[in-house]
C-alpha cells in the first residue's frame, strides 16, 4: 500500500470506525425492527383474544359466535390499519374470513401446533401474520386462526432507516478519512521537523543533536533514542578513526625500522656478521607485523560475529601445562618465577581455543609487564569459580584502568621500547570473554601488580 504516513493513519482510523459504525448501525436496525414487529404482534395478540372468546367448538366442527361484532369497521376496510381474520377447520376449508379480505385467502400451514408470526402482502400492502392453531376440549387440532395487520408503517420507517443509514454510512468514513487525514498531518509535523534535522546531520557534524519536545510523549522517546544512536554512532566513527590511526601508528613503526635498516646495509660493503645482525632485527620487526596482524584479524572475526562458540567441558590444569614451556621461556629473561595453583580435576565449560587464547594473553602480559626477580601466580578458586592471573609488576594507574580494554591502547608505562607489544592483546581477551559470557575483572595497584580475574557462570562448571 503506498499510501503517505498521514494518509495510512487516516486509513487505518477510518477502518476502525467503520467496523464500530456499521455495529453501531446494525443494533439499531435489529432492535427497531424487533421492537416494531414485537409491537404487532402484541396487537395481533390481543385481537386473537378476543377473537377465541368468540370462539366454541363441538367435537370436530367450529362456532362462531356473536358474528355481529366480527363485522366491526377494522374489519371491514382495507385502506386505514385494517385487521383480517380467516379461520380454516382441520380440512384446510375456510369457515370464516373478514370482510376486507374481499377474495383473498391467507396461506397456512396446517401442520403448525404453535403460535406462529410471519410477513407476508395482500392487496400490495405489507402485513403481519399470526397464525394459531384451534384446539378442541380434547387438545386436538382442529382448525387454524390467522390474523393479520397492516405493518406498512412499520415497513416504511425501517426501509427509510436503512436507506438513510445506507447513505450516510459511506458519507461518514469520506468526511471522517479527511478529517483524519488533515488530523494526522498536523499530528505528524514534529516529525517532519525531525527528518528534516536528520536529513542534515553527515560525519562532518555527527555531534549535532535533534532538540528534545517539551511534552514527553512517544515522539519524545524517538527524539532521545535517535540522539542516543547518534551518539553511539560518533562514538562508534572516532574509535574507528582512532583504530586507524593507532593501526598506521603500529604498522608504520616496524616498517620504518626495516627501510632503515636495509638504507644502512646498503650504504657500504659490511661484515658478515652485521648482515647476520640486521637481518635478524629484520626478521624481529617482521614477526611484529604478523603478530599484528593476526590479532587484528582475530579482532575482526570476533566482531563480525563469525565467531562461533564451541562450548566444551574444558580442564584448566591442562591448558596451562600446555603453554607452560612458553611461559617460562619468555620469563627467563626477567628471572620471573610462574606459580600455577591450579586442581587437575577442575573443569569449566567453555570454548577450548577462546580459553587458550584468554589465558595465554593474560599470562604473556603478567610477565611481559612483571618485575625483575618477581612472580606470576595462575590460581583456581573451585568455590568461586574463579581463575586469577596475578603479578608483582609495574601495575595500571587509575586513570589508565577504564581504557585497558580499548584497542591500541597502551599506558604510559609501557610505552617504552623495552616492553614490546602493541595493544590489542587485552581488547581480544575482553571480546573473547563477552563472546562466552565470562565476567573479566581487574585490580591494580602501581608498582605493586595487577590482577585479572576471569569468574565462570556456576552453571556452566
Amino acid at each position: 500500500m503506498n499510501l503517505k504516513f498521514r494518509h495510512r493513519i487516516a486509513l487505518f482510523n477510518t477502518i476502525a470506525v467503520a467496523a464500530t459504525t456499521a455495529i453501531v448501525f446494525i443494533i439499531i436496525s435489529v432492535v427497531l425492527h424487533k421492537t416494531s414487529y414485537t409491537h404487532l404482534d402484541d396487537d395481533i395478540l390481543l385481537e386473537k383474544e378476543e377473537v377465541f372468546s368468540n370462539l366454541d367448538w363441538h367435537r370436530d366442527s367450529i362456532i362462531i359466535n356473536k358474528m355481529p361484532e366480527w363485522e366491526e369497521a377494522e374489519h371491514n376496510k382495507i385502506e386505514v390499519n385494517p385487521t383480517f381474520l380467516q379461520i380454516v377447520d382441520a380440512n384446510g376449508k375456510v369457515v370464516f374470513h373478514s370482510a376486507n379480505l374481499l377474495d383473498d385467502q391467507f396461506l397456512f400451514d396446517p401442520t403448525i401446533k404453535h403460535e406462529t408470526f410471519f410477513n407476508g402482502e395482500i392487496s400490495q400492502q405489507k402485513i403481519r401474520l399470526g397464525q394459531f392453531p384451534i384446539e378442541n376440549e380434547s387438545g386436538r387440532i382442529i382448525g387454524q386462526l390467522t390474523i393479520a395487520i397492516s405493518r406498512q408503517e412499520s415497513y416504511s420507517m425501517l426501509n427509510s432507516l436503512l436507506w438513510v443509514l445506507l447513505i450516510s454510512f459511506p458519507l461518514v468514513l469520506v468526511v471522517h478519512f479527511i478529517v483524519s487525514s488533515l488530523t494526522a498531518s498536523r499530528a505528524i509535523q514534529p516529525v517532519h521537523r525531525l527528518i528534516k534535522t536528520a536529513s542534515h546531520i553527515s560525519d562532518s557534524n555527527i555531534e549535532t543533536r535533534l532538540v528534545l519536545p517539551k511534552r514527553k510523549d512517544e515522539l519524545f522517546d524517538l527524539t532521545k533514542t535517535i540522539n542516543e544512536l547518534l551518539a553511539r554512532i560518533e562514538k562508534s566513527m572516532h574509535q574507528q578513526k582512532q583504530f586507524t590511526s593507532d593501526a598506521s601508528h603500529e604498522i608504520r613503526t616496524p616498517l620504518t625500522a626495516i627501510r632503515g635498516t636495509l638504507e644502512v646495509l646498503i650504504r657500504k660493503q659490511r661484515e658478515p656478521e652485521i648482515y647476520v645482525e640486521k637481518v635478524v632485527d629484520i626478521i624481529q620487526q617482521v614477526d611484529r607485523l604478523n603478530s599484528l596482524l593476526d590479532q587484528l584479524l582475530q579482532l575482526a572475526r570476533i566482531e563480525s560475529g563469525v565467531a562461533v562458540t564451541k562450548k566444551e567441558s574444558v580442564y584448566l590444569y591442562a591448558i596451562a601445562d600446555s603453554f607452560i614451556s612458553k611461559w617460562r621461556e619468555m620469563a627467563v629473561a626477567n628471572k620471573i618465577k610462574i606459580h600455577i595453583s591450579i586442581e587437575k580435576e577442575a573443569l569449566i565449560n567453555a570454548d577450548k581455543f577462546f580459553i587458550e587464547l584468554i589465558i595465554d594473553n593474560l599470562v604473556s602480559n603478567a610477565i611481559k609487564y612483571g618485575s625483575a626477580n618477581g612472580n606470576v601466580y595462575l590460581v583456581w578458586d573451585s568455590a568461586l569459580k574463579t581463575l586469577c592471573v596475578r603479578d608483582d609488576g609495574v601495575g595500571i594507574s587509575a586513570c589508565d584502568l577504564p581504557f585497558i580494554f580499548n584497542r591500541f591502547y597502551r599506558a604510559d608505562e609501557s610505552r617504552s621500547s623495552i616492553i614490546k607489544g602493541n595493544g590489542l592483546g587485552l581488547s581480544i581477551v575482553k571480546k573473547l570473554c563477552d563472546l562466552q559470557s565470562i565476567n573479566l575483572l581487574v585490580d591494580s595497584t602501581p608498582h605493586q601488580g595487577t590482577t585479572f580475574t576471569l569468574q565462570f557462570s556456576r552453571q556452566f562448571s
